[in-house]
């Protein structure tokens, strides 16, 4: 009788458990979520079509000034003028700075007094000889002594053109480094001068990209500074040593004159468009899915998303060059795949 008991909990208990089951999976699969197939899934595509594949590449480099040079005295003195301020702009053989010149006009003043005395002594001289009153080597003696005092004329002269400190080229006083009345010695800088009539975008240009660059090429540069505004460049040098990244650096020379809109420092961009391939089968790169061993897209036929396998070449920022697998005209998806299966109604938005 107990056997009977047993048996029959246990039969009981299976059951429960096996209703219960059941039970649990119709649960779940009602609210699993299928797909109703007549309902269409919106996307987005664009036509595969013929184009020129180019590449535009942007490159970000600072603007340099065409020349800037320290001012720097080849005399010693007390500085007498100064008349310059800082932010000045100075033309070439614009005055800079005055040297006390006195004591070397003083020089050069008793050396004319004493290459006059020689000058008379030479005249004497020579009547003296031609008289045989005095030995010739008198008048030897003078002519020398005139052409050594005339060498230190010259020698003084130079010193006191020294004196006079002029701009060697027009630019802008960037830097003042001595007031008037300071005492300075030879070769110690006076001043800065900087040309920024033309200024120089210097970039650094990648490997791979640095032969879609030549001398002479006109290139169009835009800054943060002036976004309204467009400048164009033109290629002056092309480094023939890359640094330690292969990155060369790219020399883009720009006329400033006028307003001198662009100052050393400020950032400037640049834009060079290069043809990658001529008239090729394109797609945009959004079509794209898979990797690029086994690139897939969605092609839309009579309203449905077929996923087909394609070949892809060359690549720009923005599309895929086609090489097998659809044709001019196909209608590829773009945006929507992850909603999508073989076979997807579909209507394009």
């Amino acid at each position: 009788m107990k056997r009977i008991v047993v048996l029959l909990a246990i039969v009981s208990t299976l059951g429960l458990t096996a209703w219960t089951l059941i039970n649990n999976k119709k649960e779940v699969e009602a609210k699993v979520y299928k797909p109703n197939p007549d309902q269409k899934v919106g996307v987005r595509t664009a036509v595969a079509e013929l184009r020129n594949l180019s590449q535009e590449s942007e490159f970000l480099g600072s603007f340099a000034a065409n020349r800037e040079i320290e001012i720097r005295p080849q005399a010693g003195g007390q500085i007498v003028q100064l008349p310059i301020v800082e932010g000045q702009l100075v033309g070439a053989g614009k005055l800079i700075a005055k040297l006390d010149d006195e004591q070397l006009r003083y020089q050069i003043e008793g050396l004319q007094v004493t290459l006059e005395g020689y000058q008379n002594d030479l005249k004497r001289y020579e009547n003296l000889v031609k008289g045989d009153a005095t030995p010739a080597v008198n008048l030897e003696r003078t002519q020398l002594n005139i052409r050594a005092t005339q060498a230190q004329i010259k020698q003084l002269q130079k010193q006191l053109d020294n004196t006079t400190i002029t701009a060697p080229f027009s630019g802008i006083v960037t830097e003042k480094m001595v007031e008037k009345g300071s005492v300075v010695s030879i070769g110690s800088p006076i001043a800065k001068v900087t040309d920024i009539s033309s200024v120089k975008l210097v970039v650094d240009v990648p490997e791979k990209a640095i032969n879609h660059f030549r001398v002479g090429q006109s290139l169009a540069i835009s800054t943060e500074v002036y976004p309204d505004a467009q400048f164009t460049g033109r290629v002056t040098l092309i480094g023939a040593q890359g640094d330690a990244a292969h990155n060369y650096p790219v020399e883009i020379t720009v006329n400033n004159s006028g307003k001198n809109l662009l100052r050393a420092g400020m950032y400037g961009t640049i834009a060079n468009t290069s043809q990658v391939k001529g008239q090729t089968l394109t797609v945009p790169r959004q079509a794209i899915i898979g990797s690029e061993k086994q690139p897939q897209v969605y092609v839309i036929e009579d309203g449905k998303s077929i996923l087909k396998s394609v070949k892809i070449g060359a690549t720009t920022n923005d599309y895929y060059e086609i090489t097998d697998g659809l044709k001019a005209g196909d209608r590829v998806v773009t945006s929507g795949q992850i909603n999508l299966q073989n076979g997807t109604a579909v209507v394009a938005q």
